[in-house]
């Protein structure tokens, strides 16, 4: 129980640590955010009157109420994040921010997820097959995957474009689905569903191609370091199938290390992938990031850095108390 109280505790801490900076970073700016903030906002507008509700809204999220001593902002900042108001954007207004993230992250956590989830599989999996067969020919498979886990992601993501979209004609080459065929917007449909897979099939194939590599080195020295376990020597003398020492013995125990990584990996699918999401111009939370730092949208920045945040620490957390559960260890030392 205490090891369980010890990272409750850790993670309440950081969460307010977070979201204090989160609240101070705007303040600190030079310059007055707000009043930028709002002359874009009577742009956008077309150079309408904006409401008094709309004004209240911008100064108070970032810092510029009158009258109003930080610690009361401060209050104040809390209090709207408990009701999930995180403003305007300037760069899309009227919309909510919270709205903004809210259609963009299930593209996000669905192509990203899916395919960080993939190349763990891949790599674990192919991972223990070459390091149980250390010494053979499959030992080539490492330096291969670490060629392709170094290629910019970047200029793999437009080779896969260049020969899957341009010269074979395969599959699309940018947006989440076909903006023509479904004009007013997504929708819930087979045909749909079809073509927002088609649209994904590139940006997944970069992430797996890109980040298979890490997981299986990784997996691949873990399980050579474990077949030199006294338990797994043991294994061996009494007899027991080659596939059960594999399975059982070898690689359950040396994929633990890699589930910690793992549930970083996880924590970080709600940012994205920046660069694939602009490559692909792909609907995602990394798009919606590029396009707030661009357009100076303090408040879509603010509610993206926020989530993604919460996210990292939520699934860090988790794997924790996963992490506890699996290897008693942890519990006795942590």
């Amino acid at each position: 129980m205490k090891f369980y109280a010890r990272r409750i505790t850790f993670y309440v801490v950081t969460l307010w640590a977070a979201i204090s900076l989160n609240f101070l970073l705007p303040r600190l700016l030079p310059g007055d955010p707000a009043a930028i903030m709002l002359g874009k906002l009577r742009r956008a507008s077309g150079g309408r009157p904006l409401s008094a509700e709309t004004v209240e809204s911008v100064r108070a999220i970032l810092g510029a109420e009158k009258g109003m001593t930080l610690w009361d902002q401060y209050i104040a900042y809390w209090g709207r994040l408990l009701h999930g108001d995180l403003g305007v954007s300037s760069t899309r207004y009227p919309a909510e921010v919270s709205d903004l993230i809210a259609g963009a992250l299930p593209w996000t956590v669905i192509l990203v997820g899916t395919a960080t989830v993939l190349s763990f599989v891949i790599g674990i999996v192919v991972g223990a097959w070459v390091g149980w067969r250390r010494g053979t020919w499959v030992d080539h498979l490492v330096p291969i995957t670490s060629v392709f886990q170094s290629i910019p992601y970047f200029w793999l993501a437009l080779v896969l474009v260049a020969v899957f979209s341009v010269q074979l004609g395969l599959l699309p080459i940018v947006g989440g689905y076909d903006v023509f065929a479904f004009p007013a917007g997504p929708e819930w449909s087979w045909a749909f569903f079809w073509s927002a897979v088609q649209h994904a099939i590139l940006p997944a194939a970069t992430i797996v191609i890109s980040s298979v590599g890490g997981w299986l080195l990784g997996m691949r020295n873990m399980m050579v370091s474990t077949m030199a376990e006294d338990y797994v020597v043991t294994a061996e003398a009494k007899g027991l199938s080659p596939r059960r020492i594999r399975g059982r013995y070898a690689a359950r125990n040396a994929s633990i290390p890699s589930l910690a990584g793992f549930g970083i990996a996880l924590g970080f699918v709600v940012a994205g992938s920046i660069v694939m999401e602009q490559v692909f111009s792909y609907p995602g939370i990394g798009k919606l990031m590029i396009q707030s730092v661009q357009g100076l949208d303090y408040a879509l920045m603010q509610g993206v850095f926020l989530v993604i945040t919460l996210t990292v620490l939520a699934a860090n957390f988790v794997m924790d108390l996963i992490y506890g559960l699996i290897d008693p260890r942890v519990r006795h030392n942590g």
